[in-house]
């Protein structure tokens, strides 16, 4: 199961209305960042037939099957400070994160460094 809060939803409302040919939010996770996953957030314009869909409060969103399990229990928040605003993930797969809060690796990445700084 997933969480999303209300003012990421609500963010990620604001930004869907500049695309309004892609009613769905595709979360995945990918290979990349400095502890060598990330998330990838975008909008899809289909839902493919082996993907993970359901509605969150009008939000229809969209998880493939290889990033479902390395979601499973994923909180999602957005905040904003006086210099922006940004999502924050929390994420009970995660064994390690980067400084930056968006890359992260699981137990299976069989490393033994506990963090990662990615020079921000």
């Amino acid at each position: 199961m997933i969480q999303i809060s209300d003012t990421a939803i609500n963010e990620i409302e604001r930004m869907r209305t500049r695309q309004p040919d892609s009613p769905h939010f595709r979360l995945a996770v990918i290979a990349d960042g400095c502890a060598g996953r990330a998330y990838d957030l975008q909008f899809a314009r289909q839902i493919q037939p082996t993907d993970h869909h359901f509605t969150l409060k009008q939000l229809s969103i969209v998880i493939d099957p290889a990033s479902a399990e390395q979601l499973q229990g994923l909180a999602i928040d957005y905040t904003e400070d006086l210099m922006g605003g940004g999502f924050q993930f929390s994420n009970p797969q995660a064994h390690r994160t980067c400084g930056c809060g968006i890359s992260f690796a699981i137990a299976t990445d069989n490393t033994d460094q506990w963090t990662v700084d990615c020079g921000l």
